[in-house]
């Protein structure tokens, strides 16, 4: 059987007996009633375990609207209008409103990028701003020693309403819900404390109960206090397919369920060799963004199984922060012992590649030089099939296969 894999702007192709593939996981098929901007609406008519916004607001109160920053895939333009039309429905007037751009660890945004996120409407609506780490109030700790540090604008608010998308986070279970707090209005020593249990077995994508860094994000919502999130789901093509609007945890859980409906693929067995891609470009300019196939993908190797990595990574590595790491340490495993005392932005990434590396083989197929590659813990290979035909000499005729040709979209479980 032929595969196809995007490969930068073109594909790397493997031909795979039928009698070896387990299974080739693409996105379920699921209609959707409403999209984009209309699904918003919907959600926000009839909310999960919360009134109306409307009827949560009245004049005279300071609200706070966190949205997501420039590096996440949500399309705040499409989603703003609708709340600030149920803001001034409530009676708040939009010089009480102020959209705060939630940047984490992340770098403050342009004027001009801040106007793109948000949209001309809101923008001129509104006081649209960055979240700020020099100028927090403090809120409490959490029981894991997080401390609660919120930027001001957020944490003196009246209201807080809290927009996000819904997709896997692969320590944090999925993204969304309290995210939009911790760590998206948290200080670098707060997102620390919190990053640094991914090395949990339990923290991982697609898990929320007894995630224990769900688990600190959720309780450092709960002692800031959300009031309200609009939440998304969205396609491989960065759509609106999909919104809840609500109460933190109920609406959070409805977007997760519908977000497994559309992304999660139940298998089998786990295989001795898993071939997955990211799609192609723009989505494997760089390892730092082919590491999320990378981690999904681990779900669905065996233990002493071999990843086969597609990915034409022109740009290198990507991060500065996540080449230090790679380069620097004596041992794959030396990464994980790192990020567990000191978490950094970048490192968690080359972290994530170590935890993989423990249990199972990365081959890479790339357009980066060969010895830098295999510098970096990795196995090159020249091309999809030449790393596929060296599994299955290793592995033997009988070796089983997965492929993931959207990496990145697709989770892999076994019940």
């Amino acid at each position: 059987m032929k595969l196809e894999f995007g490969y930068g702007s073109d594909v790397q192709t493997v031909e795979v007996p039928a009698k070896n593939l387990l299974a080739v996981l693409e996105s379920n098929p699921v209609a959707h009633e409403h999209r984009g901007e209309e699904a918003v609406r919907y959600a926000l008519a009839h909310p999960i375990g919360a009134p109306l916004l409307r009827q949560r607001v009245k004049k005279g109160q300071k609200i706070a609207i966190v949205t997501s920053d420039i590096s996440r895939p949500l399309p705040s333009y499409e989603v703003l209008p609708a709340v600030l039309d149920e803001l001034y429905a409530g009676g708040v007037m939009a010089r009480d409103i102020t959209v705060v751009l939630a940047l984490g660890s992340h770098r403050k945004h342009t004027e001009e990028e801040i106007k793109q996120l948000v949209g001309e409407r809101c923008y001129g609506e509104v006081k649209c701003v960055d979240s700020d780490v020099d100028d927090c109030v403090h809120l409490g700790t959490t029981t894991a020693g997080t401390p609660v540090d919120i930027t001001r604008t957020v944490a003196e608010a009246d209201v807080r309403v809290c927009l996000g998308n819904i997709e896997f986070h692969y320590f944090a279970g999925y993204s969304g819900g309290a995210k939009a707090i911790m760590p998206g209005c948290s200080t670098p020593a707060a997102i620390q404390q919190n990053h640094r249990m991914m090395v949990s077995p339990d923290a991982c994508a697609g898990k929320l109960e007894g995630n224990p860094v769900r688990a600190d994000i959720e309780e450092a919502g709960a002692i800031c206090g959300i009031d309200y999130i609009v939440n998304v789901v969205l396609d491989e093509h960065k759509k609106i397919v999909y919104a809840v609007a609500g109460d933190v945890t109920q609406a959070h859980r409805v977007g997760c369920a519908y977000l497994d409906e559309m992304y999660r693929k139940k298998l089998p067995q786990q295989a001795d060799i898993v071939l997955v891609s990211q799609g192609g470009a723009p989505k494997d300019a760089n390892l730092y963004q082919v590491q999320k196939a990378l981690d999904n993908a681990r779900h669905a190797v065996r233990d002493g199984g071999t990843m086969i990595l597609i990915g034409a990574c022109p740009e290198g590595l990507g991060s500065k922060k996540f080449e230090e790491w790679l380069t620097t340490a004596p041992s794959a495993h030396s990464m994980v012992e790192r990020i567990a005392r000191q978490f950094e932005l970048g490192g968690h990434k080359a972290a994530a590649i170590g935890m993989v590396l423990d249990r199972a083989q990365i081959d890479l197929v790339s357009e980066m030089d060969e010895d830098f590659v295999r510098s970096i813990f990795l196995t090159p290979r020249p091309s999809a099939q030449a790393a596929f035909d060296a599994a299955m000499e290793k592995y033997g005729a009988e070796a089983t296969v997965i492929a993931m040709p959207y990496g990145g979209a697709t989770l892999p479980y076994i019940d």
